[in-house]
């Protein structure tokens, strides 16, 4: 029965990027079929093939690690605010301050941001990237700028992975420039990934990092599918000229650096963003509370009617659906981070295991309100000559890469039996 419900969301999600094509015509069905088939095909590989399994198993210990390296640079910079011992008493027989969340999760950024920049410095990353790319150039026709840019947009962020082509946005296409914002709202960064997981292992021990990384990569040729069905491409604008990647960092120290220093960024950016966005919240929701229902009013309850019948398609039960709906309505609305933070702050009662599992999926993603100013500027600086055309396209592409993400957790309610 569930898969009948995740076979009818994946036609209706399908349908509806089709029907908000720009050329309904020139749809082209080939995509369609690889885009699915790379999804299922790479998420059967990765969750039921026992080596890839193991593998991902494997990186639960990169989380700790990563946590413990953080918590050792933290500890020695700020003390016990990190969760060491403290120089004061304290209440109920604790040994150890709680650690802030500044402090905490968010510290692990900057070893991220600098792990990522030596690996890039080496080149790790611009091979896994360059073997992405060919995959989806091969199977979905992508011109070479595309491919690139949709590929490395699964480790980096959205407004980092077009820096990778920045001599070859002013040759992109609208489907071209669709593709490459689309890609951007359907995956999360690599640092981020490990700080969800940090955020959630709690709900899912020692697996959910690697249900992200997974996430991130099916959801890769699920925004090239959406993108291309909303706004197709002529032949004459497929570019099939491939980017070289290189590293313009100076040395591992050098690398270090400067990952460090922009995982610094990441990390105050995020806690700006945070404090800002849940003020907000919690100020609209005071003044929801305000009207004279049973049952108070809130954002959350609210955006979640709309989303509950998409969760639903997605393979939550129905008796499921709002609680689901609700954390996609956060992170469509608000951000990824919000809606992870509220899930984490769930009552277990409130999803069972498959339904987690499904939303976890679903908002493993970009695609809200702040990512169309934040691609928007960033392509714009890159290409200012397509200006309107990128700012044509903002809504459009939160739009694809929500239906994208959606697809991503349609498919896997669909392998991973309740």
């Amino acid at each position: 029965m569930w898969m009948l419900r995740g076979l009818l969301g994946i036609a209706v999600f399908t349908a509806l990027a089709w029907a908000l094509s720009e050329n309904r015509r020139r749809a082209d069905l080939r995509v369609v079929a690889w885009g699915l088939g790379l999804q299922f095909g790479i998420a059967v590989l990765l969750l039921k093939v026992p080596v890839f399994q193991q593998a991902l198993a494997q990186l639960n210990k990169v989380v700790r690690a990563v946590e413990r390296a953080s918590h050792e640079g933290g500890a020695f910079v700020f003390g016990y605010l990190t969760g060491g011992e403290a120089p004061f008493q304290l209440a109920d027989g604790a040994t150890a301050a709680p650690p802030l969340f500044f402090f905490g999760p968010l510290m692990m950024l900057i070893v991220v941001g600098a792990l990522s920049a030596v690996l890039f410095h080496f080149g790790v990353l611009q091979k896994i990237v360059a073997a992405f790319a060919h995959l989806l150039r091969r199977t979905m026709g992508l011109g070479g700028a595309e491919g690139v840019v949709v590929a490395a947009n699964v480790f980096l962020g959205q407004s980092d992975a077009p820096l990778l082509i920045k001599p070859y946005v002013a040759h992109l296409g609208r489907a071209g420039l669709m593709c490459t914002m689309t890609a951007g709202m359907t995956t999360i960064s690599g640092s981020l990934m490990i700080v969800y997981a940090s955020i959630l292992d709690p709900l899912m021990p020692g697996v959910v990092l690697g249900h992200l990384v997974v996430a991130s990569l099916i959801s890769a040729p699920a925004a090239v599918m959406v993108s291309r069905l909303m706004v197709p491409a002529a032949p004459e604008e497929i570019d099939h000229e491939t980017p070289q990647l290189a590293a313009d960092t100076h040395g591992v120290v050098d690398a270090l650096l400067v990952g460090a220093n922009d995982g610094a960024k990441v990390m105050v950016n995020v806690a700006v963003m945070l404090v800002a966005i849940i003020a907000v919240v919690a100020l609209v929701n005071q003044a929801l509370g305000l009207l004279p229902f049973a049952t108070p009013l809130s954002l959350e309850r609210m955006f979640g009617w709309v989303m509950a019948p998409a969760m639903w398609l997605a393979g939550v039960p129905w008796g499921e659906a709002r609680a689901a709906g609700e954390l996609m309505a956060l992170k469509t609305v608000f951000n990824e981070f919000v809606a992870y933070v509220a899930l984490a702050k769930q009552p277990a009662a409130a999803l069972s295991e498959h339904s987690r599992l499904i939303t976890i999926y679903a908002l493993c993603g970009f695609a809200n309100f702040s990512s169309i100013g934040i691609l928007a500027g960033t392509l714009t600086a890159l290409c200012p000559e397509h200006k309107r055309a990128i700012a044509s396209l903002g809504l459009k592409a939160m739009v694809a890469g929500t239906i994208a993400t959606l697809l991503t957790g349609t498919v896997i309610g669909i392998l991973v039996r309740p």
